[in-house]
């Protein structure tokens, strides 16, 4: 077991908590937090834990973001939990390397440490490039994972060589081995996005999502996110008026409620074991509007948490209806679950026998009832070809 107190700062947490306050039920009062005050947090029993990552050197334009997480705890720690016991520690910062590559090897080693324990890491970057970190610590999960990422653009980059917030996708398609099951991204605006990258991730059967699509019915981002191990979010995909605090802002983005909901579907999926926030930039806030904006961002990840119901089809067959849909140039049909629990849905996708241990966790695909109902019309789903088309 490893000794993470190593990569870590603590909290000054005198600033963020008003010890003059009647409550203690606060998150403040009731996060593990390692201070100045408080050792380093015992992982024993917790479930989630937060913490900042302090580099901002690879970030494109928007330099000062590493300095996020102190921002967020801030508005995070004065926010009252729902009705649930919370088990989540703060650890603190991690501490910027001599190098970047150095603090991306203590970020890896951290959520592959969290993984091991089945604690959910909460990242506060830094750049987003620190997904391609998070996304190494699953080296060793013996699983091919999944992520979204929620983004304005798809951060190919331009050129093999280079890598900063503005690439890390293309380092993480071309990592050796390679345990990417499949990408999503949620939010991208055309016209921020070479022709060239669409046509790239159609070719490698990603998923991809239009803002205008998404924000259009939001309800169907929740299977793409249901489907996730691991998730992040650029702050830039936020709109300028209700997110401010990024060097990249634009005029168009999701709502700050658009988020909040987006993230509370990433906290209620069973599947999800690890999240980062990134791109948020104190120095070009206003009033501390985009921090305080990610502080609930985090609450509702947190609420979605502990509202999980563990309901996946390949648990208990009996707490789901099962319906199999005959289609006329399709010859074995399409099976769809539907949970009695939460009413959500899945569809099995037609896999090899000899290759459904290793795609487990991916030929029962997360859907909606407008997939289901498309395969009434006797037209194949969308999502199910997706899926078909990298298990054949």
């Amino acid at each position: 077991m490893k000794d993470l107190s190593f990569y870590f700062k603590p909290v000054n947490k005198n600033e963020f908590v008003d010890t003059s306050s009647a409550s203690n039920k606060r998150l403040g009062e009731l996060i593990h937090v390692f201070s100045e005050e408080e050792h380093f947090p015992s992982l024993e029993g917790i479930e989630i834990a937060l913490f900042g990552v302090e580099e901002d050197r690879r970030s494109m334009g928007n330099e000062g973001c590493s300095k996020a997480a102190d921002a967020t705890r801030n508005y995070l720690y004065k926010l009252y939990p729902g009705n649930y016991p919370i088990k989540i520690a703060d650890l603190g910062d991690i501490k910027q390397g001599n190098e970047p590559d150095d603090t991306n090897f203590a970020l890896t080693s951290v959520v592959q440490e969290l993984l091991v324990k089945g604690i959910i890491p909460v990242i506060i970057g830094g750049g987003q490039e620190l997904t391609y970190a998070a996304y190494r610590a699953y080296k060793n999960q013996k699983n091919i994972i999944n992520i979204v990422a929620v983004d304005n653009m798809f951060d190919l980059g331009e050129s093999e060589d280079q890598f900063n917030a503005n690439s890390y996708l293309s380092h993480i398609i071309l990592h050796k081995p390679n345990y990417l099951f499949n990408y999503t991204n949620i939010g991208y605006q055309t016209y921020l996005v070479d022709q060239g990258a669409i046509d790239l991730m159609k070719d490698l059967f990603f998923d991809t999502c239009r803002l205008g699509i998404a924000q259009s019915n939001l309800s169907e981002t929740e299977p793409l996110i249901r489907n996730a191990d691991m998730f992040s979010f650029d702050i830039g995909a936020i709109r300028q008026s209700d997110a401010p605090g990024n060097g990249n802002a634009t005029p168009n983005g999701f709502y700050g409620e658009e988020a909040c909901q987006i993230v509370r579907y990433a906290g209620l999926s069973d599947k999800l074991s690890c999240i980062g926030f990134y791109e948020m930039n104190p120095s070009y806030d206003r009033n501390g509007q985009t921090a305080h904006l990610l502080a609930q961002m985090i609450w509702y990840f947190i609420d979605g948490f502990y509202h999980r119901q563990q309901d996946h089809p390949s648990n208990k067959k009996d707490d789901f209806i099962r319906f199999n849909v005959q289609m006329t140039n399709h010859e074995e049909g399409i099976v769809f679950y539907k949970s009695k629990k939460t009413d959500r849905w899945w569809m099995e996708v037609k896999c090899a026998e000899n290759l459904k241990e290793k795609y487990r966790h991916h030929y029962l695909v997360p859907c909606s009832i407008k997939d289901y109902q498309t395969a009434c019309d006797n037209e194949i789903p969308d999502r199910w070809w997706q899926a078909y088309q990298k298990l054949m």
